[in-house]
């Protein structure tokens, strides 16, 4: 199967900075069987915008929202949520407030039977004032996005979380880049197990990823040690934003993609 990645910024997002450029999405969007759409927004909007998306939200989406002890908090959990309606409703030529979600045991959203979306799949992330969101038809998917935080990429949370290998290779980093490489490390095993739909249950040190910075994104290992579940998933980094690092997972036979500015082999 031959990957196609297209990245787009959601239109009433103000300019972001980044090191590839995210285009504006058509008006008519198609999203073939073989394709990936990465979606791009900022969380900070002003009160009109939050109060307008919020307005579209579900009841269980507006109780959760309460449940933020800051409004600042409150208000990114509302406009990430009314964006990823807004982006699916596009997609499907549904109201954004007319979509139905469905969870899985440990929380994956996936559209409900009843807003028609059978075949398309999705996942959203968001880390400070950013969000990304990942489409797909036809299998899953998973991406996570995290800053850079060099006080929290540490020798203690590695060895708890990643392999001995992994460990290994992050140690053998000169020391500045330690930090790119931990979440390198981070968000890769994250999209992942995002993608499994299998939550925490599939222990992050039980399968193994590549981290060395500027090498290619890649699933080495899983658990159990089948290299034809390592081989059945594509795994990306993509290039979101200055200080953060961004990692999709997509169910799909390997392949070099094509016509994807922001994703990066």
């Amino acid at each position: 199967m031959k990957g196609v990645f297209v990245t787009h910024q959601f239109e009433s997002s103000p300019v972001l900075t980044s090191d590839t450029p995210w285009s504006s999405p058509p008006e008519r969007l198609i999203l073939g069987h073989n394709e990936v759409h990465v979606w791009r927004a900022a969380l900070n909007t002003k009160e009109s915008s939050i109060q307008s998306l919020r307005r579209t939200l579900s009841a269980d989406e507006r109780a959760r929202a309460e449940r933020f002890h800051f409004q600042n908090d409150r208000d990114h959990f509302i406009v990430a949520r009314g964006l990823l309606r807004a982006i699916l409703g596009r997609y499907l030529n549904v109201a954004p407030s007319q979509l139905c979600f469905s969870y899985s045991f440990y929380g994956k959203p996936s559209l409900a039977r009843e807003s028609s979306g059978d075949d398309l799949s999705f996942n959203l992330s968001h880390a400070g004032e950013l969000a990304l969101y990942a489409i797909t038809r036809g299998r899953e998917i998973g991406i996570d996005f995290e800053r850079i935080r060099a006080d929290f990429a540490n020798e203690q949370i590695a060895e708890r979380f990643f392999s001995l290998r992994e460990v290994a290779a992050l140690r053998a980093l000169p020391k500045n880049i330690q930090p790119q490489g931990f979440f390198n490390c981070w968000t890769r095993k994250e999209a992942y197990i995002k993608a499994r739909g299998e939550g925490l249950s599939l222990p992050l040190d039980q399968f193994e990823v590549s981290l060395v910075p500027g090498e290619p994104a890649a699933l080495l290992s899983t658990s159990g040690g089948d290299p034809q579940e390592a081989f059945r998933w594509s795994l990306r980094e993509l290039v979101s934003a200055a200080g953060y690092v961004a990692a999709l997972a997509v169910e799909g036979t390997r392949s070099r993609p094509s016509g994807r500015p922001g994703a990066r082999d």
